[in-house]
């Protein structure tokens, strides 16, 4: 048994619970880390917590003389940066050895989304006669009608809910803080589950956070996840999704209804255009398959 197998079963548990990511993404990282393992041991490197930053370049040349592809030197450097970073943390190593590495660039991926009718199934799965469900259908409305990320759905406190307003101030990535609308629907759903759900959640208890667990604590990103799993399931959709797919719903469809890019830019908190730019080619994407499958002679 390869030594290092204890402390990839710790970071792939770590890696789970902080980002919720999928059981195909854990064993890709895992299988990277203990190819990387069993190369080092061959070299006499008794650990991945021993390799220095000219063993990964070495290790980088390698893989490449085997005709590695683009996407798969690109992973397995995010899969030794994931490593390194938690091993850092933890105290495992003195300094990350994988600072000066870049990984290949790659050609910009479409997000996955869902069609309108698919989040309406959605949004409509939770069963609103029990605290639980009406919770859970304000979650959804709410990061469905803000296009917010999971960690700002989450974290989201009271000086920050601004319903006469119809507004919730999200301080986004780099501390930016930025304004955004809820819209009706996501107004009403949360004023029923303010006054009608949450007290009996938290039977007493004093809360900062909106959105509780059944236990009356702050619900998590990996609870959020687990949610939406669910509820998917429930609503039928066969594609798989996550919390991070109402997001580019969210943006998708604001400009498949004609909403200007800035504007979208702002609503999503991008420092940067060109990151909203994707969206424009999702929209593009269903504009084309709208044409093909009405017109005539599509």
């Amino acid at each position: 048994m390869n030594p290092d197998e204890p402390l990839l079963d710790a970071f792939s548990d770590a890696l789970w619970l902080e980002d919720g990511l999928s059981v195909n993404t854990l064993q890709s990282y895992r299988r990277d880390l203990r190819q990387f393992s069993d190369w080092l041991k061959a070299r006499q490197v008794p650990s991945l917590t021993e390799a220095r930053q000219q063993d990964i370049e070495a290790y980088l040349a390698h893989k490449f003389r085997q005709h590695s592809k683009a996407s798969s030197a690109s992973r397995l450097v995010s899969s030794l940066k994931r490593f390194f970073g938690y091993a850092l943390r933890q105290g495992l190593v003195a300094a990350d050895p994988t600072l000066a590495i870049e990984a290949p660039k790659l050609p910009r991926g479409l997000p996955k989304t869902l069609s309108e009718n698919d989040v309406g199934s959605l949004l409509a799965a939770p069963d609103c006669a029990t605290p639980l469900g009406l919770r859970d259908k304000a979650l959804l409305e709410t990061i469905y009608a803000a296009g917010l990320r999971v960690s700002e759905l989450v974290s989201l406190t009271f000086p920050r809910l601004a319903l006469q307003e119809g507004f919730v101030r999200i301080l986004g990535k780099g501390g930016k803080e930025r304004l955004v609308p809820l819209g009706e629907e996501a107004l009403h759903w949360t004023e029923r589950y303010l006054a009608e759900s949450r007290p009996a959640l938290l039977r007493g208890k004093v809360r900062d956070a909106v959105f509780v667990t059944a236990r009356g604590e702050a619900l998590t990103r990996q609870g959020f996840w687990y949610l939406v799993k669910r509820y998917a399931r429930k609503a039928g959709i066969r594609t798989d999704i996550s919390p991070h797919t109402l997001r580019h719903a969210f943006a998708t469809h604001l400009l498949n209804h004609g909403a200007d890019l800035r504007a979208v830019q702002m609503l999503l908190g991008h420092a940067d255009i060109s990151t909203t730019q994707i969206y424009t080619h999702v929209a593009r994407e269903r504009l084309k398959e709208l044409h093909a499958r009405h017109h005539p002679r599509g």
